[in-house]
């Protein structure tokens, strides 16, 4: 399978790039070397090879995510340097 120079430019054009001549010929030859790897790859039979969900066994280790309370709303308010009511009291960020 090969491409040509027309090819090369409508995905360069889709993929909003710009080459020059000569990076256009190494495109094209770059882009025919993976298409004749990818033909070599289809001649593997590979009906006995389980698709793969994840490239490797590991799982995240995670602790559970679980609500508690660590301190209380009037605890959490305690030191604040300024308050209002239930509220922190911090400069105006916006005019």
């Amino acid at each position: 399978m090969s491409t040509d120079i027309q090819t090369i430019r409508k995905l360069a054009h889709l993929a909003r790039l710009e080459f020059d001549p000569t990076k256009e010929q190494e495109m094209l030859q770059d882009l025919n070397k993976i298409l004749d790897w990818m033909e070599k790859l289809r001649e593997l039979d590979t009906s006995a090879v389980e698709p793969l969900l994840h490239m490797s066994e590991e799982v995240n280790v995670l602790r559970p995510d679980v609500a508690k309370t660590i301190i209380t709303h009037d605890e959490g308010l305690k030191n604040a340097p300024r308050k209002d009511s239930d509220y922190f009291r911090v400069p105006k960020v916006l005019d």
